[in-house]
């Protein structure tokens, strides 16, 4: 419910109301910001347009008729139009229509447009502005520092986003194959009709594919690339410690969705201001690898050895969670400390008909044996020749591929589905 009109706000209400936007999920933090503009500036709909944000670069408000058909398109050609700073009122093109709109780009390169009713003026421009400075700036950071918010709203669009893709692409081929066909068919007359149509429809086509190979160019990073960025970071955040920095990147250059990318470095950021914090740390080594299905990251320290393992938990388990990865965390005073993390490239679930355990691989598999015969993970790691901490990684991984919530809940899991444990290694 909107609250009376005002002339104008207290500092304490203007502080209180903003922070009422930015705080929640970023997927309503459009709602949030409209509900506050609705006293002094009336609007049908809103809209905030950002490329900070890989998997939903729109945020929206009103109604679904129009805000689902305005596209990215038409948000960047307004977004052009204005400098950075600059303010517009009159008649924009949004969801293939003519709008009455007041838009304001900010400096930080976000857009925010305002659909207005006939006649309605935009009250306190200027503070608006400002306000929506705010809002951008917190988006930006959200982005930045990777909460686990922004992650699992951006994967999920990002998720949405290539599954329309590929249904869109695959309709389009087949219709402009289609026609394609029927315009070389020998059964047609006029042949320079059907060579322009010809013409035209593969240009299209190959238009339509360019589109698809864009958009996921767009919203991947290629893995040297996040690494590069990474060092760089770290690097910064180290200048001038003494601290010997060691950084050993991926051989593998295949492209990861930036979720991925911006996980990887937000926990990889923690990881190493968390070992810089520590007395005297001489030496911080930071290595990416890719097993073909998983980014592995490990990250150690030499010879202090006192990191807050709470705290660093509780900073990385949000958004190892939001992107489906697992962590461990090692300490042990006057040797150094340890971080390994595993982020799944892409998230692997059961189709239909499939045997349950079809997502876990041979290593996954062994351990869940294992944990079937109600083994602990010292006899586990002893058994398979691998360390206590790998064994910890394994489980926590099979849990989340097995959707449950506990050892003793895969052990009966594994039981019921007839995992062998008479000939285990």
């Amino acid at each position: 419910m909107a609250r009376p009109a005002r002339l104008a706000e207290t500092p304490t209400e203007l502080l209180s109301g903003m922070r009422e936007v930015i705080e929640g999920p970023l997927a309503e933090i459009a709602n949030r910001f409209s509900l506050r503009l609705a006293d002094r500036c009336p609007h049908t709909a809103l809209i905030i347009f950002t490329r900070e944000c890989t998997g939903r670069p729109r945020k929206v408000a009103g109604p679904a008729d129009l805000i689902e058909r305005v596209t990215i398109g038409e948000l960047d050609v307004l977004r052009q139009s204005l400098d950075h700073g600059a303010t517009r009122t009159g008649p924009a093109r949004l969801a293939g229509a003519a709008h009455r709109v007041w838009a304001v780009r900010d400096r930080t390169d976000t857009l925010l447009v305002l659909v207005l009713p006939e006649d309605a003026e935009v009250a306190a421009p200027q503070e608006i502005s400002a306000q929506f400075g705010v809002v951008a700036t917190s988006i930006r950071q959200q982005v930045a520092q990777a909460s686990p918010d922004y992650l699992a709203e951006s994967r999920a669009a990002s998720s949405e986003r290539a599954r329309t893709i590929t249904e869109l692409t695959a309709v389009q081929e087949a219709t402009l194959t289609g026609l394609l066909g029927t315009l070389r068919s020998a059964d047609l007359d006029d042949r320079r009709a059907r060579a322009a149509a010809t013409e035209i429809a593969s240009g299209a086509l190959i238009a339509l594919r360019a589109a698809g190979e864009s958009d996921r160019a767009r919203f991947a990073e290629p893995l040297t690339e996040a690494f590069a960025r990474l060092h760089a970071e770290i690097d910064s955040l180290l200048c001038g410690r003494g601290i010997d920095l060691h950084c050993s990147g991926p051989a593998d250059d295949r492209s990861v969705s930036g979720e991925i990318a911006y996980a990887a470095r937000a926990m990889v950021r923690a990881v190493v201001l968390a070992f810089g914090a520590e007395p005297g740390p001489e030496r911080i080594r930071v290595a990416w690898a890719c097993d073909g299905d998983n980014l592995l990251i490990d990250a150690q320290e030499q010879a202090a050895g006192t990191v807050d393992t709470e705290a660093l938990a509780r900073q990385l388990s949000g958004r190892a969670d939001a992107v489906r990865g697992a962590y461990t965390l090692e300490s042990v005073p006057g040797w150094g400390s340890r971080v390994t993390l595993t982020i799944p490239l892409e998230h692997h679930r059961p189709r239909a008909g499939e045997h349950p355990l079809s997502v876990l691989n041979r290593r996954e598999l062994e351990v869940l044996g294992h944990l079937t015969a109600g083994k602990r993970n010292r006899a586990i790691a002893d058994a398979l020749g691998i360390t206590e901490s790998t064994v910890k990684f394994h489980v926590a991984r099979l849990l989340k591929k097995l959707d449950v919530a506990t050892r003793g809940e895969a052990a009966v899991l594994g039981a019921r589905l007839g995992v062998d444990t008479d000939h285990l290694p």
